[in-house]
């Protein structure tokens, strides 16, 4: 593992908790060089120097939501490193309410966040990596694209993670034949600020599926010989069932 992705620059969003940190440190752990993306760049600084603040690592600031943060991302990781090797798109937001309860803020955040956000980035980087002849954009979506209909009180959350599902399966065939890889994550119900407030799955937290599950299931995605490309990859708990209701109806929101 630590021959294929020694050097390389992954640019990893979401960054500062959750799967996205989990992936970080693997990632680091392997040799790669690593962009930071987060809001808080307190908490990325932190995490900097627990893997050993060294100058493989930069930290910038980013609110996905924001078209002119995600330019200055990839602006200042092309700077640094003159290249992108790997996104890894893990920014996330959930809201879980009935949909006429819905606050209409919460709305717009998914959309921005867990939509717009991954396709941005990948077409402000995927020309480069077109010049470079490789690449790989990895998206973690949700395992709950493998539930019909979408779960209750998840629906537009779920239907965006759908879209980009179908969003990540088009890329890939329009960029396959650049040496550019496309590979979607859809994790189940894993243990991360997301979920902690969720009182039905987090009574015994046996059910939940530690980030380094999902994280490992990225590094496999990236440690795969140059004309291997895994499309989709389902990381989902054995204990916590899709195929019934885990989600109360009435639910404390968690606060971002």
């Amino acid at each position: 593992m630590n021959n294929l992705l020694e050097g390389k620059v992954c640019v990893v969003t979401g960054a500062s908790g959750g799967i996205g940190k989990s992936i970080v440190g693997k990632l680091a752990a392997n040799g790669a060089c690593l962009v930071l993306a987060a809001r808080k760049m307190e908490v990325l600084e932190e995490i900097k120097q627990s893997l050993g603040s060294n100058d493989n690592i930069l930290c910038v600031k980013c609110d996905v939501t924001k078209q002119d943060d995600l330019a200055n991302l990839v602006a200042a990781a092309v700077s640094k490193f003159k290249k992108i090797d790997v996104l890894i798109n893990g920014a996330g937001v959930s809201s879980q309410y009935p949909f006429w309860t819905q606050p209409l803020p919460d709305i717009e955040k998914l959309m921005f966040t867990n939509y717009f956000s991954y396709v941005m980035l990948s077409r402000l980087v995927v020309n480069g990596m077109k010049e470079n002849g490789c690449g790989h954009i990895v998206n973690i979506t949700s395992g709950s694209v493998m539930v019909d209909p979408p779960p209750r009180n998840f629906i537009v959350y779920t239907s965006l993670k759908v879209a980009l599902r179908a969003f990540a399966k088009g890329l890939f065939w329009e960029m396959r034949d650049f040496g550019i890889k496309v590979t979607s994550i859809f994790p189940g119900v894993t243990k991360t600020p997301l979920t902690g407030k969720l009182k039905e799955v987090s009574v015994d937290e046996d059910r939940l599926m530690s980030s380094d599950s999902v994280a490992d299931t990225v590094m496999f995605a990236l440690t795969q010989a140059s004309n291997a490309c895994p499309l989709e990859l389902a990381v989902i708990n054995q204990q916590t069932p899709w195929t019934k209701p885990v989600i109360p109806f009435k639910q404390d929101h968690p606060k971002q």
